[in-house]
């Protein structure tokens, strides 16, 4: 249940805020941000204006789990009209190199 008194511009915004906070959240592997590697499937923000964020990684032993959930807590602190963010990891559907987007591709060379 989203926010009553934010029509949907608004929520639309503030996920686009969201993400580019997420953007500076970098894998400290592949050093590409976690957006444009795809591993991000979703944004929700909730009536009481908790936001949780969907997360998979690119593979299910990552040790960086803890790191990554810890850069996007404080990126999520940066957004004032978040007041907690919950990381749900997720792993279906499994990640795949079709979810980056170009940018990513070219820097990490994979066609």
């Amino acid at each position: 249940m989203e926010p009553t008194n934010w029509n949907e511009e608004k929520i639309n915004e503030i996920k686009g805020e969201i993400l580019s906070a997420l953007e500076q959240v970098i894998d400290p592997e592949l050093n590409i941000d976690i957006v444009n590697l795809g591993l991000i499937y979703g944004v929700e923000i909730a009536e009481d204006k908790h936001c949780v964020i969907k997360l998979t990684l690119t593979t299910m032993g990552c040790p960086l789990v803890d790191t990554i959930t810890d850069d996007i807590m404080k990126a999520m602190q940066t957004i004032p009209e978040i007041s907690s963010t919950e990381v749900k990891l997720v792993w279906y559907p499994a990640w795949d190199t079709s979810k980056m987007s170009r940018y990513a591709r070219i820097a990490l060379g994979v066609r």
